[in-house]
């Protein structure tokens, strides 16, 4: 006999070699250390992409008075991104951050290759030419995705994958933002991934990597500038609550008018239809508030960075409000009103961006306005400095709109450098989070999943049956019975299966009842009665049906109350789908969690 001599591809060359001379510890080190290089290139490739684009559509702008042009190029940016998604990526790309919980909660932490760049390039030319919403939430499903494709090129067991999806987010926000720490903890609140010490080296290292390289290509100051104007003080302690106060309610407000807008959308399957309304909506808005236009960076440095009225002023060039200082709350406040609307235009409309972006930027509003009418009042006979309350309104809103405190606290320290005012900081954020909480209990990002019972949380329970798939404990069928059979053919279908229960169903399969051996084992053997019994006469409505849709909560929830230890599985329509045995979840449920608990 001669032995067959296998030629082995590349990959796999690869990752026997990976196997025979890395453990899986250091090897994760190592992949963590990979991702966090290559997501801080791509960060830096779609900032500077952004940049070059509305530089090249906006320098020759007036500004004196208002540009027709803002009411040309969102369209054009939103009908290109348009194209770009439904004829080359061919796949759903929008709600990024929501789309990474979705594959940790449900689908192992797999995410799309395509995922690695579509993303970058849709948000690129969705925001350069004017779209109101941010670049860090689609860099972030760009980072989720290499780490989660590298991973599966070394075939990587779920729960590490996991890990990577995690080391791909930690390491966009901590190189986009120049932020680090953020980043870890934006990972850890956000996608809610447990922070054990096996994890926390590879999101550390992630993290280090992508703020390294990105301080090694564009330098080492802040990506906001920031002049502190007077340290903390206690006697304004009742104004930082009233500001996180005030924080929680924008941002309750931007969450459920977002979320209402986009279910106006919704409605609409026609993708003209939608860039028709999304693109005249943001245009007109981007023409009355120039503002609106792009991530609001300018805008956010301008209210840091002021020193008079005549800086400030300047928020107004280009638009219809110009030369009118006395108009400036007014014209803040409006832009904070809708702002909420140009960012859902512009993903509602087809467009590609996040909401990062526009919870800075509300934030930094928000503050500015708080700190203005405060001072016009002179409530307590106290002066709070604007550019101190817009920077800490920064930490308020992203704190309120993503449910997570830390990430509002360390992001906007990080960002601007504003370590002295690290207590209002933290009061501002922990208010605005209190208060957004007595609303809604779940962030922007999570609560489509939650109404679907597919987030996975850190309640180790809750987690535990979010990662469990129905798909993995069905039984699948391949006899059926149909009622008007007899029950000889009953007999001949139980001698022939080591079951004990069977389905009985329509010509479409759609259930029917079901036929329960213990049922019907007092007659099986009576061959006089094989021809006087049908099937239709035995079988038994089932005490509850389960459809494949429902979450594993729901499926233990209708075993505890019907006391069943099988129920049959069926679609929308009715149609049989399998069983499921109690047991058989009751034993995946023990390895899920040993799997969970393994460090």
């Amino acid at each position: 006999m001669y032995a067959v001599k296998r030629n082995f591809t590349f990959f796999e060359r690869l990752f026997i070699w990976r196997r025979m001379n890395f453990s899986e510890q250091k090897f994760i080190l190592m992949i963590s250390f990979v991702v966090g290089v290559l997501t801080a290139f791509a960060g830096l490739f779609l900032k500077w992409l952004i940049h070059q684009i509305q530089y090249l559509l906006t320098y020759r702008f007036d500004a004196t008075g208002s540009n027709a042009l803002y009411l040309v190029y969102p369209v054009i940016g939103i009908f290109l991104t348009g194209l770009f998604v439904r004829y080359v990526v061919k796949d759903d790309i929008s709600h990024g951050v929501t789309k990474i919980l979705f594959a940790i909660a449900r689908k192992q932490s797999k995410i799309k290759a395509h995922n690695t760049w579509s993303s970058v390039i849709a948000s690129a030319i969705t925001i350069g030419f004017g779209g109101s919403v941010g670049a860090e939430a689609p860099i972030v499903l760009t980072g989720s995705a290499i780490g989660s494709n590298l991973g599966r090129l070394f075939r990587i067991n779920s729960k590490t994958l996991m890990l990577l999806v995690g080391c791909g987010a930690a390491g966009a926000v901590a190189g986009i933002f120049k932020a680090p720490i953020a980043g870890l903890v934006f990972t850890l609140e956000v996608l809610m991934i447990d922070l054990t010490m096996g994890a926390l080296l590879p999101l550390l290292i992630s993290c280090v990597t992508a703020a390294g390289v990105t301080f090694a290509v564009s330098g080492t100051n802040t990506i906001f500038e920031f002049h502190l104007q007077n340290g903390f003080a206690v006697d304004k302690i009742p104004a930082y609550i009233l500001l996180g106060i005030f924080c929680g309610l924008v941002s309750l407000y931007f969450t459920r008018t977002m979320n209402s807008l986009e279910d106006i959308f919704r409605k609409y399957s026609n993708p003209y239809v939608k860039l028709l309304i999304g693109g005249a909506t943001l245009s007109i808005l981007i023409y009355l508030f120039p503002s609106l236009y792009g991530e609001g960076y300018d805008l956010i440095n301008l209210l840091l960075n002021g020193n008079s009225a005549k800086d400030w002023d300047t928020a107004m060039d280009s638009s219809l409000f110009y030369g009118h200082g006395n108009l400036l709350l007014l014209y803040l406040a409006l832009v904070l009103i809708f702002k909420v609307f140009a960012s859902t235009a512009t993903n509602g409309g087809g467009g590609c961006g996040g909401i990062f972006a526009p919870s800075l930027f509300l934030g930094c509003i928000s503050g500015f306005i708080f700190a203005r009418l405060w001072n016009f009042y002179r409530c307590l006979g106290i002066y709070l400095p604007e550019r101190n309350f817009a920077m800490i309104g920064m930490a308020g809103l992203m704190s309120g709109v993503m449910h997570a405190p830390l990430t509002g606290i360390f992001l906007i320290a990080e960002l601007t450098g504003g370590y002295q005012l690290f207590m209002p900081l933290m009061i501002v954020s922990v208010c605005a989070y209190l208060t957004i909480i007595s609303f809604e209990p779940h962030s922007i990002y999570s609560m489509r999943l939650a109404k679907r019972g597919q987030l996975l949380t850190h309640h180790k329970d809750r987690a535990i049956l979010t990662l469990m798939s129905l798909d993995s404990v069905i039984e699948k069928y391949d006899e059926y019975l149909y009622p008007d059979m007899d029950l000889s053919e009953l007999v001949k279908t139980i001698s022939a299966s080591r079951r004990d229960v069977f389905p009985v169903v329509d010509r479409q399969h759609r259930l029917v009842g079901i036929i329960y051996l213990d049922d019907v084992r007092p007659i099986m053997f009576r061959q006089e009665l094989y021809h006087r019994f049908q099937i239709g006469q035995l079988m038994k409505e089932p005490v509850a049906r389960l459809n494949i849709d429902d979450s594993m909560d729901v499926v233990l929830l209708t075993f505890d109350k019907t006391q069943a230890w099988t129920l049959p599985v069926v679609d929308t329509e009715g149609t049989f789908m399998g069983f499921i045995r109690k047991s058989h979840v009751l034993t995946l449920y023990r390895k899920t969690l040993a799997d969970l608990s393994d460090d």
